[in-house]
């Protein structure tokens, strides 16, 4: 089993690796449609979108990065105080109870939309926008998809410490 999460976690650690590099992307189109809107007076709708949706695809993608490598936001109250096999069963129970149920949630609700989006080729609303608004809207399965996964890996680790408290001293479980 531990093989298995340490396949999700090689996955995901790509994707991040790859996705990081939509940062700067982001940041210099951004400065590119301030230069020529301000300095220029001129704009092209899908440059102005292509920030936004790189960032959505970004921020969805990439989530299950970050809580690969515990860069969620978590509210700390007693966490770090616990030993290693008390954080693996806060782990188990956060994502059964939470993360599993939310994906879920989320997949079942959004599906509808993107099958409808992927039937219509839908592009974006905007006169000259970008014509692929049905792959910004696949991100979202993309999100729940490497989630799931990830939090899969996160179950495994956290039974491996609960079973051998031990195994949680290497600072992966």
């Amino acid at each position: 089993m531990e093989r298995l999460a340490d396949l999700i976690d090689r996955l995901n650690d790509g994707i991040g690796e790859i996705l990081k590099w939509g940062m700067p992307i982001i940041a210099l189109i951004c400065a590119v449609v301030a230069a020529l809107r301000y300095g220029f007076d001129t704009g092209f709708p899908w440059l102005s979108e292509s920030y936004v949706w790189l960032n959505a695809a970004v921020f969805t993608l990439g989530s299950a990065y970050v809580l690969r490598h515990e860069g969620h936001v978590r509210v700390d109250v007693f966490y770090n105080q616990l030993s290693a096999r008390g954080k693996a069963w806060i782990n188990v129970i956060g994502t059964l109870v939470f993360l599993y149920p939310m994906l879920y949630f989320l997949a079942t609700k959004a599906w509808p939309g993107i099958q409808r989006s992927w039937s219509r080729l839908e592009t974006s609303p905007t006169i000259g926008g970008l014509p692929f608004m049905y792959l910004l809207k696949t991100c979202l399965l993309g999100f729940c998809l490497l989630l799931a996964l990830q939090g899969l890996s996160l179950l495994i680790r956290s039974v491996l410490v609960i079973r051998n408290p031990s195994a949680g001293e290497d600072g992966r479980g």
